[in-house]
């Protein structure tokens, strides 16, 4: 059975709709940066992806292609991620979604090094006569955060990221917005075929804990 990392790491991937506080370690991803808004059709964003997943699954059928890569096994492809902010603002205004700021992202088996990222590029741009020189290797340690599931529409995701500060207040933690430290969202959902109401999205917030001082 292929591996699934969804399953094997519910709490980065499955959490509840409740937040809580989650330490998340290292890890490495492919990764596309842009900016602009998300929803332009044929815009950035929706390149990005593109770019991505060619990538995703070069490294995934790397071995039925005949390039065998150390360490290699049979695993679901892990979902799309985002990384957004914009320039003058802690999080995210949903109302200036031009202003947006992006990194798209998709988790690496264990197995992926630079070595076999740097094949899998040089592959996909061969099979598809394409410029997959956008596509980066990047490695991130996101730390202390407050995350949920968000169920529904994109655009009602405000009332869900002020439940998730409210209740990492009421445990002694304040926003963390900077360098490296973003609004992060999991996507569970594949939007072109799930009706808005029933998206399921991760949505995860940095977080530092609250000095003695800037108590009120």
């Amino acid at each position: 059975m292929a591996f699934d990392y969804k399953k094997e790491y519910k709490a980065f991937y499955l959490p509840p709709k409740t937040p809580g506080l989650v330490t998340v370690p290292a890890m490495n991803f492919l990764a596309v940066r842009g900016q602009g808004d998300p929803n332009q059709e044929g815009g950035a964003y929706k390149q990005a992806l593109g770019l991505l997943y060619g990538v995703a699954y070069t490294l995934k059928m790397s071995q039925r292609s005949g390039h065998t890569l150390e360490g290699w096994f049979d695993y679901v492809v892990p979902p799309l991620e985002g990384l957004w902010w914009q320039e003058g603002t802690l999080g995210v205004d949903y109302t200036r979604k031009a202003d947006f700021q992006w990194i798209s992202l998709i988790r690496l088996p264990e197995f992926v090094t630079r070595e076999a990222f740097d094949w899998a590029v040089r592959e996909a741009a061969q099979k598809k006569g394409q410029d997959f020189s956008p596509v980066e290797f990047f490695s991130w340690e996101e730390g202390l955060c407050v995350q949920c599931m968000h169920l529904g529409p994109y655009d009602d995701e405000p009332a869900t990221v002020r439940a998730m500060e409210e209740s990492a207040r009421a445990q002694g933690y304040a926003p963390d917005f900077g360098p490296g430290r973003f609004h992060h969202e999991i996507y569970l959902s594949d939007a072109r075929r799930c009706k808005p109401e029933r998206l399921k999205t991760v949505i995860r917030h940095p977080v530092r804990k609250i000095e003695q001082e800037e108590t009120p």
